[in-house]
């Protein structure tokens, strides 16, 4: 007979997936298997009237960070991630452009000409836009699979009222293969359904209400299926990724990397750089992680961040040396940059800046 689930790292590691309290750190319990890990979620969508391509052969894109630039600069720029270009409808001079709205989304009131970007080139500019609102999703529900429940859990469930189903806010937290925390997942847990598993006696399929949950994207089902496994032996298994999949890629870096202690160096530490694959942002800094900390590593997503880990806690400590090959990729790739506003700068040679006034002294080879 399985036992009830303690709250303590034994319990934590023995199964991939836990279902954790977010107050206390109570642990509700553990399994194997999630369904509704992944998934779409809500995406915003826009109609571009009077849209003009910047160039020819720029009419749609899939997967980009575009960044929408209201001609009124008293407005400020927002983000859309995984933008999509669903093309332009029969008889009209639109685009319907669908992403991911960043926190902020369009500037209050303002529905004029935009121009738009990627981070590296105009991608086309519309005399006004409007956000068409798409009927609301109905959240699907996450399964928990094979769960042993803790004891707590059993008498919320044999309560069985409304208010002993709702477990309030909680997390997923998720391991690897090598029992070691990789991220988590909030969740409002509140109890749908629950019946007897077929994985094993006294176990339990959960299901729970998928409401304020944010699905990983179906996109990144592949890189989360190779980290459950185990982070990487060898540098570059990210290299035959495309951008937004490398981006997937240093989210769990980055996620992995704040829940790690990291052993700093002594100051003069030599670190080399292969960059043979710097071809696009996240890859810039998946090369950096990976020259400072290894495998897997994390240094920076962004160059504010990039300057935090050059003093704090990371791995480095100043003054070192950075030996950076094939630097050439990243000069072409990176030097002709845009910022949120559609401003040029050049990232390459910013993060060389950034670099040594961290106290790295970098050789370009």
């Amino acid at each position: 007979m399985i036992s009830a689930v303690h709250e303590d790292e034994k319990a934590r590691g023995s199964a991939p997936y836990a279902l954790t309290e977010t107050e206390h750190g109570h642990i509700w319990g553990v399994c194997a298997e999630v369904e509704g890990l992944f998934g779409e979620s809500q995406r915003g969508t826009y109609e571009l009237f009077g849209w003009v391509p910047e160039e020819t052969g720029v009419a749609g894109w899939v997967g980009s960070r575009v960044w929408l630039v209201p001609e009124d600069e008293t407005f400020d720029a927002w983000l859309l991630e995984d933008a999509e270009s669903l093309g332009q409808p029969p008889g009209t001079d639109s685009l319907v452009l669908t992403g991911l709205d960043d926190y902020e989304g369009p500037p209050e009131g303002y529905r004029g000409r935009v121009r738009v970007h990627d981070g590296h080139r105009w991608l086309g500019s519309c005399r006004e836009f409007t956000r068409i609102l798409s009927p609301e999703q109905i959240p699907a529900s996450i399964v928990l699979r094979g769960l042993a429940p803790s004891d707590q859990l059993r008498a919320a469930l044999a309560k069985g009222t409304r208010r002993a189903l709702d477990l309030e806010e909680a997390a997923l937290e998720i391991r690897d293969g090598q029992g070691e925390l990789l991220t988590d997942r909030l969740l409002w847990a509140t109890i749908s359904a629950w019946r007897p598993s077929s994985c094993g006696p006294d176990l339990i399929d959960l299901e729970l209400d998928g409401g304020r949950f944010t699905p990983v994207p179906e996109y990144a089902g592949s890189i989360w299926e190779r980290w459950l496994a185990g982070p990487p032996a060898a540098v570059n298994t990210w290299a035959g990724l495309d951008t937004r999949r490398r981006g997937a890629w240093h989210d769990l870096v980055r996620e992995r990397a704040c829940r790690r202690s990291h052993r700093d160096r002594p100051a003069g530490h030599p670190y080399e750089l292969d960059g043979r694959y710097i071809t696009d942002e996240p890859a810039l800094y998946l090369a950096l992680g990976e020259a400072v900390n290894g495998p897997g590593g994390y240094f920076g997503g962004c160059l504010a961040a990039l300057d935090d880990c050059l003093r704090g806690t990371f791995g480095y400590t100043a003054p070192a040396t950075l030996l950076w090959r094939d630097a050439a990729t990243a000069r072409e790739h990176l030097s002709h940059a845009l910022t949120p506003d559609g401003q040029p700068y050049d990232l390459f040679t910013t993060a060389l800046e950034t670099l040594a006034e961290g106290g790295m002294d970098v050789t370009l080879a």
